[in-house]
């Protein structure tokens, strides 16, 4: 029944639209969809566990300061979303939210910022990672006591997908190469298959001038601590996306300032890159909400309320670089509400 509520919370569109409607960094339609009540968009918000109640009360305290056209429709479904490592525990709903409203693409912007500085300068990647399948299928069982199978699907025509939406993703924000990872050198058949149609799709667009390259998955984690502004574009199966975008989070300052999305044909959902629940802060008001203020940003966008969308953006990046008001994760000793504060000050 809870996978059914989840399924139930989003509303399909109206109006179909590709994955390879990007533009400005972010997914965005080419047309505004149809509006309610003069212009309002009703979005659904699922603030989720751990610190979502704080960091999306974020949000909704910004958007209410700008009069952003948006209608909530929240659901508190607390205590399902967060996935438990007990074998007793409840299966991931993220991940069948992701599955059965086959919400794709995930994409993750690692970006340093200026006010911020980390161990590495410049750096600058997108992670895009395949959302409904590979180990995240879900099917395993004990064969024999002692004796798990755990079964990885991989199929031609979703890494087809996805490494389209990685090309399509460079081409139309200014990228110039994107880096397929992958463990093909051992699973040959399942990431052989995605690492092989990756390079089909490729040829296709040599003529882009958009290069390409491969990378074993363990050597790209070395890499990415060593020399991270080699990357540019990165396209994966899903548990290595999991992996790296937590890696990429660290290089430019932790989970708290990475922004990211999720993109299918029908449906779109924004949250945090890292889709770290930050259970031991929860209900202290110590948490970051930038992260999350980002992917709202982003969404505004893909709703083409690029203005608003800009205004906010800026008015965060402003708050950090400004580096007066920093919480706990950035070195600093600012609660959640006096960093939403210092934003809608910045907005003013």
């Amino acid at each position: 029944m809870l996978r059914n509520a989840l399924a139930a919370a989003a509303r399909p569109v109206t109006q179909a639209r590709t994955a390879t409607t990007l533009s400005a960094g972010f997914p965005k339609v080419t047309q505004r969809l149809p509006t309610k009540y003069g212009g309002v968009y009703t979005v659904t918000l699922i603030p989720g566990d751990g610190i979502g109640n704080e960091i999306t009360d974020s949000v909704k305290e910004i958007f209410e300061y700008v009069n952003a056209p948006i209608e909530w429709e929240q659901y508190n479904v607390s205590g399902i979303l967060f996935t438990p490592i007990s074998q007793s525990g409840h299966v991931s709903w993220n991940v069948a939210m992701r599955q059965q409203l086959d919400i794709y693409a995930s994409v993750v912007l690692c970006k340093s910022l200026p006010g911020f500085p980390t161990r590495h300068d410049n750096v600058d990647f997108a992670i895009i990672r395949e959302n409904t399948e590979g180990e995240y299928s879900g099917l395993e069982h004990q064969s024999y006591p002692g004796v798990v199978e755990s079964l990885k699907v991989s199929t031609r025509a979703k890494a087809e997908r996805i490494s389209r939406f990685a090309f399509d993703f460079a081409l139309k924000n200014g990228r110039k190469k994107v880096t397929c990872v992958h463990k093909a050198n051992i699973m040959k058949l399942g990431d052989g298959l995605f690492l092989n149609t990756f390079r089909r799709v490729a040829e296709e667009y040599k003529g882009t001038g958009i290069e390409f390259n491969d990378m074993i998955v363990d050597n790209t984690s070395m890499q990415l601590v060593a020399r991270p502004t080699q990357f540019d574009v990165m396209v994966m199966p899903n548990l290595y996306g999991a992996i790296v975008s937590n890696i990429g989070a660290a290089l430019v300052g932790g989970p708290g300032i990475v922004p990211g999305c999720n993109v299918g044909r029908d449906y779109a959902l924004f949250e945090p890159g890292c889709r770290h629940v930050a259970k031991d802060i929860m209900g202290t008001n110590r948490a970051n909400p930038a992260a999350m203020i980002l992917s709202a940003t982003m969404m505004l966008r893909h709703l083409g309320l690029d203005g608003l969308a800009n205004n906010i953006a800026s008015a965060t990046f402003d708050v950090i670089n400004a580096a007066n008001v920093r919480t706990a994760d950035m070195g600093g000793s600012a609660t959640t509400s006096e960093f939403t504060a210092a934003v809608i000050k910045n907005l003013a």
